[in-house]
């Protein structure tokens, strides 16, 4: 089974799920395959938010992201990304960690390629 079919909705009707090994980092499951976990998403960075507990990403899944609001700085990159930028990252890119120091909304789609 794929994700479940869902017409237009406000998308603050989905919890807002903190990560228990970031402070201040959040998300909002829009959609989620059951099977092999990947998932729709709003991700949430409250000001002063630093994911370097999480480390550096590396996912086998592809990764589609658009800033909606705010900006996040890579720390690896030394690079600060903001609203309005994109980004596609394929299986096995590496990315982050990150600092938000003034707080960071993104939409996030991630699938497996066939």
């Amino acid at each position: 089974m794929g994700k479940p079919e869902l017409e237009f909705t406000d998308y603050r009707q989905f919890a807002q799920v903190p990560f228990s090994k970031v402070e201040g980092l959040s998300e909002r499951v829009i959609a989620q395959d059951p099977e092999s976990g990947v998932a729709t998403r709003i991700l949430i960075f409250e000001p002063g938010t630093d994911t370097t507990p999480n480390g550096v990403q590396i996912h086998d899944f592809w990764e589609e992201l658009y800033i909606i609001e705010g900006s996040i700085i890579d720390l690896t990159l030394n690079q600060e990304f903001t609203a309005g930028m994109v980004a596609c990252r394929p299986p096995g890119m590496k990315h982050g960690p990150w600092i938000s120091p003034t707080g960071c909304k993104t939409f996030e789609v991630r699938y497996y390629s066939r």
